[in-house]
C-alpha cells in the first residue's frame, strides 16, 4: 500500500499518533556526563530502544521509525564508527527472533550500500524473516538522509518515467514520486521526537515531516522511557491538527 501525501490529502488524526518518529540524540553526552566512554551510551541507548518497542506495542502506536545513524554521521571518529556497525550486528543477531514472537515488522531504510556485506545480508533476512508482521512496524533508518531520500526517488521516478516512453520535459506530481520513497510503505509520522536538547531536523525524512507534530526534550536518549513518551503523545493530544484547514472546519466536521 502507498500513502497519500498530507500536501494532497488529509489523514485520519487519532488519539494515539499511528506513527511516532524519533532522532535518538544524546547518547555520547550520556556516557560524558557519567565519565564513561561514549561506547558506553550507545550500549544504553540499544536498551532504550527495546523499552521504547514495547511501550509503542502497549500503547497501540502501529509505525514506530528510528534515526540510528545518518549519512553524515560517517565523519564521527573511526572508532565510534565502528562500534555502531558492531552494535548494529549485534541487535540484529540477538532481536529479530524477539521482534518476530512479538508480530513486529522490521525495516531498515538508507543507502545500504555502504555496509559490509555480513550486515546487509543480516538486514535482509531479518526483513525477509518479519515481513509479515503487522502489529507494529519497526523502521531503522541507517546511512540514511532526507535529501539523500528525495534524491533516489527522483532518479527513481524519472527513470521509470523514461522507461516508459515519457519525454523529459514531462510535469511530474507528488502521486508519481511517492511511490519511490524509502517509506512509502508508512503513514507520514503523526509525532516527531528528538532527545537530547537540540531542535532541529537534521535532514531525517525531509518529505514524509510536512505536517508532523513535533515534540522536543532535554532527556538523553538512553534515560528516555515509557513515562517519556507518553509525554510525548499527551503533547500530540494537545494539538489541533489542521492540515490547512481552520479550527472552525474541525468543529464543524465534529459536530
Amino acid at each position: 500500500m502507498i500513502y497519500s501525501s498530507s500536501t494532497t490529502a488529509v489523514p485520519e488524526v487519532g488519539t494515539v499518533p499511528r506513527h511516532v518518529a524519533i532522532i535518538m540524540d544524546g547518547n555520547g553526552r550520556w556516557a560524558t556526563k557519567r565519565f564513561l566512554p561514549r561506547v558506553a551510551g550507545h550500549v544504553k541507548g540499544a536498551d532504550a530502544v527495546r523499552g521504547v518497542v514495547e511501550t509503542c506495542l502497549e500503547r497501540g502506536v502501529e509505525y514506530l521509525t528510528l534515526f540510528a545513524f545518518s549519512s553524515e554521521n560517517w565523519r564521527r571518529p573511526e572508532e565510534e564508527v565502528s562500534m555502531l556497525m558492531r552494535l548494529f550486528v549485534t541487535m540484529l543477531e540477538r532481536e529479530v527472533v524477539k521482534m518476530h514472537a512479538n508480530d513486529i515488522r522490521l525495516k531498515v531504510v538508507g543507502d545500504l550500500s555502504r555496509f559490509n556485506e555480513q550486515l546487509q545480508t543480516l538486514i535482509a533476512n531479518a526483513e525477509r524473516k518479519t515481513a509479515r508482521n503487522t502489529r507494529l512496524t519497526v523502521t531503522i533508518c541507517a546511512n540514511y538522509g532526507g535529501r539523500w531520500d528525495i534524491m533516489q526517488a527522483v532518479n527513481k521516478m524519472t527513470a521509470e518515467a523514461a522507461a516508459n516512453g515519457q519525454p523529459a520535459t514531462h510535469a511530474y506530481t507528488e502521486e508519481q514520486l511517492a511511490p519511490h520513497l524509502a517509506m512509502a510503505y508508512a503513514p507520514e509520522p503523526d509525532l516527531f521526537i528528538r532527545t537530547g536538547g537540540e531542535q532541529r531536523i537534521s535532514n531525517f525524512l525531509l518529505w514524509q515531516l510536512a505536517y508532523t507534530e513535533l515534540f522536543f526534550t532535554e532527556t538523553f536518549w538512553p534515560d528516555f522511557n515509557d513515562e517519556c513518551l507518553d509525554a510525548a503523545i499527551a503533547s500530540y493530544q494537545q494539538r489541533e491538527r489542521r492540515f490547512g484547514r481552520t479550527s472552525a472546519q474541525l468543529t464543524e466536521k465534529t459536530n
